[in-house]
């Protein structure tokens, strides 16, 4: 359901934050950060959901699916929603030049929007957008460590993110989408503001999840900024 605004495609991107860090450890650094929000509600939104599975096997990308809850209303109610994912997306717009929240939208390196259907257009976009060049994280045990900037920074926001490791198929029995499967990847089971990073050596505990689930670390300029760096324990 591309709803609320346009339909096309929107590239807002947003001016950089000078952040030169020094490399403290070993974890896996993604150039590309692709966040889709999503409703089970929504009838416009498997092809999207598809587009996601196939960006998620792309060793390069982190891909992570937010559901919202402002479709509930129409007859199924999201199992995956959650209201902070809903305000996630609302805090993009106004960075993005949008006057509203539609789905399905994919929010790429948190700078450019894109309605999500075509996947050419997405790696399109992904392209134009560019690679992520923040510092490296360091994971270590149920911390993380963030190193001192050598350069000026923007104070970011550090967000602590889980989400399911495998697809998970979902039969919805009512609404739009009523007696079909769909199937998510990268579902977000949790999202944490652990705090704000001003460019000194860091230390941050990380909240207590699931073992089973994947974990990833943003660093994002504050008010749905671009996020600068996204790393995770593997």
């Amino acid at each position: 359901m591309l709803s609320l605004k346009s339909k096309a495609m929107t590239l807002a991107l947003a001016g950089s934050c000078l952040v030169l860090g020094t490399h403290m450890g070993q974890a896996r650094t993604y150039p590309t950060v692709v966040e889709l929000f999503t409703s089970q509600g929504c009838s416009s939104c498997p092809p999207a959901n598809a587009n996601l599975i196939a960006l998620s096997k792309d060793p390069n990308v982190l891909t992570l699916s937010f559901s919202v809850t402002y479709w509930d209303y129409l007859g199924w109610k999201d199992i995956f929603g959650r209201e902070d994912y809903t305000q996630r997306q609302a805090t993009y717009e106004p960075a993005l030049h949008q006057r509203g929240s539609f789905t399905p939208q994919m929010v790429i390196n948190g700078s450019a929007s894109t309605v999500g259907y075509d996947l050419g257009e997405i790696r399109s976009t992904i392209q134009q957008v560019g690679a992520l060049k923040g510092p490296s994280i360091k994971f270590d045990g149920d911390q993380i460590h963030l190193p001192a900037a050598s350069g000026g920074i923007v104070p970011l926001d550090v967000w602590f993110v889980s989400f399911e490791p495998k697809i998970i198929s979902v039969p919805v029995k009512h609404g739009e989408n009523s007696g079909a499967t769909l199937p998510h990847a990268s579902v977000v089971r949790n999202l944490v503001h652990l705090g704000v990073w001003n460019g000194t050596t860091m230390t941050v505990q990380l909240p207590n999840t699931d073992h089973a689930l994947r974990t990833a670390i943003l660093l994002q300029q504050p008010n749905g900024g671009p996020i600068i760096s996204a790393q995770s324990a593997e």
